[in-house]
């Protein structure tokens, strides 16, 4: 049977049934001591009609999670724990996916908060629909003023490109979705998500669900909260490895390039030879001074001006390094 007609399988399986299908909750957990409690509850809150568990993929950590996750199973049956010895995230939710049973699969971080109703509703798009994977908003919930800089950054057209988890405001297909609500079955027919990728695997399990025929939709009715990076390092090592793992499904999935990925590697480019042939040739200056003044009108709406451009640049620096970094690796 090809992926295609699994994918046409799995559409009339659960989908007309007129009870709610179960559902596991599966989340990808190391050192989130201080928030696993918090998504579960948040998790909890759903008031979902049907039958809900959580499926907690745990890797090794140094905060005590691997022990606060083994008493939250021990207290309660809507909760179970699987290891994940290697700590990844694709092998923790490809773990917590495999010990479940359930026809609809969520996914849910360790420090994600749900928007009410969010699974219920989900469901129910992925019956109108007929989607393999539907999602919603990536909503920033920043608690420091550097957070906020970093939210409105990474939520601008400027930060995202005009990434429908990021601003879009109508439902529609689309290429991608935050975190994903799927039908078990679809993701089952071509393999899960693939252990080899440290990040983007989320994006790469998309295309491939795309290749097979199924349809991957944005619903801004539904979101989920996270907290922005909360330093200069960790927000620049994180757009860093986003732009090392991009350029690693790139070369597994050529024609997945879309113009938006390329606007920060040819913008950051530009400017660094601007600025380099600007001393022999002033015309050259031309790019940074247009880079700056893309900059500028990008955040003078926003309460921190300086901070947040500064946030824009660490993440197209940061992205275009990890790309070209990656893209040399592979040529050695």
């Amino acid at each position: 049977m090809s992926d295609t007609d699994r994918l046409d399988a799995a559409a009339i399986s659960w989908r007309n049934d007129p009870a709610w299908p179960d559902v596991d909750v599966v989340m990808p957990i190391r050192n989130e001591a201080p928030h696993l409690a918090t998504a579960l509850a948040s998790v909890r809150a759903q008031a979902y009609p049907g039958r809900l568990r959580i499926v907690l993929g745990v890797g090794p950590s140094d905060d005590g999670t691997e022990a606060i996750a083994a008493r939250s199973a021990a207290e309660s049956d809507d909760l179970i724990v699987v290891d994940n010895p290697s700590g990844k995230t694709p092998s923790a939710l490809n773990a917590a996916i495999r010990a479940g049973s359930a026809p609809v699969v969520v996914r849910v971080d360790g420090h994600s908060e749900l928007s009410d109703d969010y699974i219920r509703r989900a469901v129910e798009i992925l019956r109108e629909t007929g989607a393999a994977n539907v999602g919603g908003v990536q909503r920033p919930e920043p608690t420091t003023p550097f957070e906020h800089a970093v939210a409105d950054a990474t939520s601008s057209l400027l930060g995202t490109g005009g990434a429908s988890y990021k601003v879009g405001t109508e439902a529609h297909a689309t290429d991608t979705v935050y975190l994903g609500v799927f039908d078990r079955e679809a993701i089952e027919a071509v393999g899960l998500f693939d252990e080899s990728l440290i990040r983007n695997q989320d994006y790469e399990l998309n295309i491939r669900l795309r290749g097979a025929g199924g349809v991957v939709w944005f619903d801004p009715a539904l979101s989920v909260g996270h907290r922005p990076r909360s330093t200069w390092s960790k927000l620049a090592r994180q757009y860093y490895e986003y732009g090392w793992w991009k350029s690693v499904v790139l070369r597994k999935h050529p024609s997945s390039l879309k113009l938006r990925q390329l606007i920060p590697p040819v913008g950051i480019i530009g400017v660094v030879l601007g600025l380099v042939v600007g001393t022999r040739w002033r015309p050259a200056l031309l790019v940074p001074a247009a880079y700056a003044a893309v900059l500028a009108a990008a955040v003078r709406r926003t309460d921190l001006p300086v901070r947040t451009a500064t946030a824009l640049v660490v993440t197209h620096s940061a992205w275009t390094a990890g790309i070209i970094r990656s893209s040399i690796s592979a040529h050695r």
